[in-house]
């Protein structure tokens, strides 16, 4: 009798373990909701940006200190405003086809918990960056706020011109890089941050014109909801060119070389060879190709000023 009842649970006990294995691998990893509320690769290319700044605000090797402190304080600041606004577009993000499944939209994580996640997340950057200097740490502050309330909460449900006036607080980091290592402000950290500033509207624009309809379905005023994709079209190559001529200003000043000048030059163009094939010569999913192409040229631009930095470095 003993015998039968231990090989008749064999089975059930096979049962119930496989059944637990299941649940186990179908729950989603808590962590991973965590991690991708902060946006990891835009908090990375925030950070490339930062440390640029860092690099060329000094002629040499930057402290060890202001790279490490700085750099963790930015990304721990950059993170929080990244889930500051999952939380305060939850309700939009259940409506768009690229945001639907987000964590918070899915209800896989509770509200108050990613306002306190966020929360110590902005207080721990802020306290780091004050071992630097004031400075780094207010501007990186209102630079979340920037991010996270003014243009999340109002300037994104309030004006197609969202993208360029909430700009300015994505394209803060390489301010902040530099302002880490100095302490002070200084025009030729400004010319770093009107790269981005201008670089912004034509990659996000592209993204919209792509996401069109998921932006119209949320009632989010995206310029191509409100003036039309052609017109949006035009505002990018219009952007890309502007960006051409903003990209010569750091040669133009001395502040960068012909390594860069090169370089820039020639990533510039080919974001405007995208755009012009955008505007007269579309094909399907180019708008998607255009944001991508954006994103490699940002990160390529500053590993070229970088670059063009330790070479001049270098030979002088």
């Amino acid at each position: 009798m003993a015998k039968s009842q231990v090989l008749g649970n064999a089975p059930r006990t096979s049962t119930v373990a496989e059944t637990a294995k299941t649940r186990s691998a179908s729950k989603p990893n808590v962590w991973r909701d965590y991690l991708t509320m902060t946006k990891p690769k835009v908090v990375a290319m925030l950070l490339l940006t930062a440390l640029v700044g860092m690099c060329l605000a000094v002629p040499g090797i930057p402290p060890a200190k202001a790279v490490i402190l700085g750099l963790i304080g930015i990304g721990f600041q950059s993170a929080a405003a990244a889930v500051f606004n999952h939380v305060l577009d939850r309700r939009f993000d259940t409506q768009m086809a690229r945001t639907y499944n987000r964590p918070l939209a899915k209800g896989r994580i509770e509200t108050w918990k990613a306002v306190v996640f966020a929360s110590t997340l902005m207080v721990m950057g802020f306290i780091i960056l004050l071992e630097l200097n004031a400075l780094t740490a207010w501007l990186t502050m209102a630079s979340l706020v920037g991010y996270a309330v003014v243009y999340t909460v109002w300037l994104k449900h309030a004006t197609p011109q969202n993208i360029v006036i909430g700009g300015i607080a994505g394209a803060a980091p390489p301010l902040l890089g530099w302002t880490a290592v100095t302490g002070q402000l200084d025009p030729h950290a400004l010319l770093l941050v009107m790269l981005v500033f201008t670089w912004t509207p034509p990659h996000f624009w592209a993204l919209a014109i792509h996401r069109r309809d998921d932006y119209a379905k949320a009632g989010i005023p995206m310029l191509p909801v409100t003036h039309g994709i052609e017109f949006t079209k035009t505002m990018v190559l219009l952007y890309t060119v502007m960006l051409f001529i903003v990209g010569l200003l750091p040669w133009l000043t001395g502040m960068s070389g012909g390594v860069y000048l090169v370089g820039s030059s020639l990533l510039n163009l080919g974001f405007i060879g995208y755009a012009l094939k955008l505007k007269f010569a579309d094909s399907k999913g180019h708008a998607w190709a255009t944001f991508k192409y954006s994103i490699w040229h940002l990160l390529a631009l500053f590993v070229v000023l970088l670059g063009d930095h330790w070479i001049r470095s270098l030979m002088f």
